[in-house]
C-alpha cells in the first residue's frame, strides 16, 4: 500500500494529508509561512506524524502550490530529509481535466486540483467556490472541461481592509451575527461581511448558471465554507477535504 503525503499550500493556510492507499489517514491545516525552512517542515510534520501514531513513513509526495518560496522548500524536504519522489502541480502533470483558459498556466494549481475533485464527485458541470484568501469561482463543463472562473477579495482580507482603512472600525471576528440589522458597530460590521458574503457568493453563482446555458451544481470548500453554506441558497454541499481528494486523483492518474 502506497502512503501518499498530499499538501495544499495556499496564501493562507497550508492543508496536509496522509493517504493510506485511498484512505485519508490524517490531515492537518497549518498556517502558510514563507520563511519557514525544509528543517523546520521536517521538525513540524515530525511532531504531528508521532501525535497521531501514523507509524511508517510516506513513500510520495504531491503538492499544489500558490506560494513558490514555500514550494521550494517543500522540495528540499522531500529530497534531504524524507528522501520520497514527488509531483508537482504545474504544467505538464497529466490532469484529465482539458484546460479552456486562454492562458492555462495562469490557472492556480489549487483551483484545478478542486475542479478534478469535483468533477469527479459530481460527474456533470459543476461550480467550485473556494472560501480562501481570495473568494474563487471555478466553473467545469458537463464533459470535464475547466472553462474558467471568478476571482474575488476574500471575506478576511475586506474583514482587514476594514480595520486598517477606517480609523473607528475595530478589527471583528467573521462569524453569522444572526440578523442582518446590526445594533452596534461590531455586529453591523460581521452583518456586511458574512451577508454580503453570502449574498456575493448567489449572485455570482446565479450570473454562471445564467451565462454558461448547462446545469451547473455548486460545491463549497475552504477554511470558511461550512460558515457560508447555510446562508447560501446556491451552494448545495461543502467539502474541506476537496482540494486533498483532488491531490490523490491527480497523484494516480500519473502514477
Amino acid at each position: 500500500m502506497t502512503r501518499l503525503l498530499a499538501i495544499d499550500v495556499g496564501n493562507s493556510n497550508t492543508v496536509v494529508g496522509v493517504y493510506d492507499g485511498d484512505q485519508l489517514s490524517a490531515h492537518w491545516r497549518l498556517q502558510t509561512v514563507q520563511g519557514r525552512t525544509a528543517d523546520e517542515y521536517a521538525a513540524l510534520l515530525h511532531q504531528l506524524w508521532v501525535r497521531d501514531g501514523l507509524g511508517g513513513p510516506a513513500g510520495h509526495a504531491i503538492v499544489a502550490s500558490v506560494v513558490p518560496p514555500v514550494a521550494f522548500e517543500l522540495d528540499r524536504l522531500f529530497e534531504s530529509h524524507l528522501r520520497i519522489p514527488s509531483l508537482v502541480v504545474g504544467p505538464g502533470i497529466k490532469t484529465g481535466m482539458p484546460i479552456l483558459y486562454e492562458n492555462p498556466r495562469e490557472v492556480g494549481a489549487d483551483r484545478i486540483v478542486n475542479a478534478v475533485a469535483a468533477y469527479e464527485r459530481l460527474r456533470g458541470g459543476c461550480i467550485v467556490v473556494d472560501f480562501g484568501t481570495a473568494t474563487t469561482w471555478d466553473v467545469v463543463t458537463p464533459r470535464g472541461e475547466y472553462l474558467g472562473g471568478v476571482i474575488a477579495p476574500g471575506v478576511a482580507i475586506s474583514s482587514e481592509a476594514l480595520y486598517e482603512h477606517a480609523a473607528k472600525l475595530p478589527r471583528v471576528s467573521i462569524e453569522n451575527p444572526g440578523v442582518v440589522v446590526g445594533r452596534n458597530t461590531v455586529a453591523s460590521m460581521q452583518s456586511g461581511l458574512f451577508w454580503g458574503y453570502a449574498g456575493m457568493v448567489d449572485a455570482v453563482v446565479e450570473r454562471i448558471r445564467a451565462e454558461v446555458g448547462f446545469e451547473a451544481r455548486c460545491i463549497g470548500t475552504g477554511g470558511l465554507a461550512q460558515l457560508f453554506v447555510d446562508a447560501c441558497r446556491t451552494m448545495e454541499a461543502v467539502d474541506e477535504m476537496l482540494t486533498l481528494r483532488g491531490l490523490k486523483i491527480l497523484f494516480d492518474r500519473n502514477r
